[in-house]
């Protein structure tokens, strides 16, 4: 007989999260590379950002109810960050396909080990704390999601009108649930004059890409909103035993995955879907998307230059440097990013942080190969 979720607080052994770690994260090139990209940096503590992740999820999520979806060419350096993990739990994709095509894969394999289960999803990149409040909200998250049958997201408050965000709008109070809201809108990045109203509306959240719902119902959105992800996904278990135990053939993997429609959950499923409530998060998020945001978590000193290495600044204003703990010496140079990866040096403005991507396409052109 089925467990009946509404009578209480979801078991701990119904409660799975999927974490994404299968981005470059070239804007913090060139200490990201293809072969040990963001999410296996240590930007923001002593561990790895996917270390952080998985450790955010103790006594919350069980070791063995936690998968990693990954490029199927880190899995053993994911492993290695992750010795807690079953190896089993480590998904490695044969090709990057964007967040549908990942969490589609990954609801697959939650459903054959608890068909009604409750996921969490969570990217490996992100910077939370304090862990206690992102607990509790990760809990709240998981009993609205079992009893509303709704896609949850997190919003995050806004601090500053960002352009580099998505926004929810919040609705309509969630029924049975102060706190939580029913998604009115979602909004790509608005305009600096759109993102300030935005706030001081006081309506609109941050879209955070944190999300929470059942297997089950994640399943059913996915098959009305992206029919033909669906069949292809299930199209890559034909091989998988009966009783649902053991692995998807490599072989219908790398035949299937490379093929699936490249297209995030946003705009796949949520954007689309009348079933999705937001709530609002207690814990502070960010997901330092370049060299600058580090300056928000690096030790500043007296002139805001931010880092974690030994620095001597003169005449040196709103600098960030990473050397790995090489000391460095600033002399009337102000706004710039210096990164030191050993084999390559990065200088540029910190204003043109978000295009430092844009050299990773060059470095072969150049013929500086091994640098990706």
């Amino acid at each position: 007989m089925r467990r009946r979720s509404e009578s209480g607080p979801v078991a701990r052994q119904r409660r799975f999260a999927v974490v994404m770690a299968g981005g470059v994260g070239s804007r913090y090139w060139p200490w990201s590379r293809e072969s040990r990209p963001k999410q296996m940096l240590a930007l923001a503590a002593q561990r790895s950002m996917v270390a952080e992740t998985v450790a955010r999820l103790r006594g919350v999520v069980a070791p063995q109810n936690i998968l990693v979806v990954t490029n199927r060419r880190l899995v053993s350096a994911i492993a290695a960050e992750l010795p807690e993990l079953p190896r089993g739990s480590i998904l490695g994709e044969p090709a990057g396909r964007n967040t549908a095509p990942c969490i589609g894969w990954a609801t697959l394999e939650v459903m054959h080990r608890c068909p009604d289960a409750v996921v969490a999803v969570l990217p490996a990149d992100h910077v939370i704390g304090p862990r206690r409040e992102f607990c509790r909200d990760l809990l709240a998250g998981f009993e609205v999601a079992d009893r509303s049958r709704l896609l949850v997201t997190f919003g995050i408050r806004p601090t500053a009108p960002a352009t580099g965000y998505g926004y929810l709008r919040a609705g309509r109070v969630l029924a049975g649930h102060c706190a939580a809201r029913h998604v009115g809108a979602f909004v790509e990045k608005p305009s600096l004059a759109l993102a300030k109203r935005y706030i001081d509306s006081g309506r609109y959240f941050w879209n955070s890409g944190m999300f929470a719902w059942r297997a089950d119902v994640l399943w059913r959105e996915l098959g009305e909103h992206l029919p033909g992800l669906a069949r292809s996904l299930k199209a890559m278990e034909r091989t998988r035993k009966p009783e649902g135990r053991g692995r998807i053939a490599r072989s219908d993997l790398d035949r299937v995955y490379p093929r699936l429609e490249s297209i995030s959950i946003d705009y796949g499923v949520l954007e689309r879907s009348r079933n999705v409530a937001m709530l609002p998060a207690g814990f502070s998020w960010s997901d330092i998307g370049s060299w600058e945001a580090t300056a928000e978590l690096w030790p500043l000193d007296s002139a805001g230059n931010a880092s974690r290495d030994p620095l001597l600044a003169v005449d040196s204003k709103r600098n960030v440097v990473a050397t790995g703990g090489k000391r460095v010496a600033l002399l009337g140079v102000n706004d710039l990013v210096i990164v030191d990866a050993g084999d390559v040096l990065l200088v540029c403005p910190r204003g043109r942080c978000q295009e430092v991507r844009s050299i990773v396409g060059r470095l072969a052109e150049r013929g500086w190969k091994g640098l990706q």
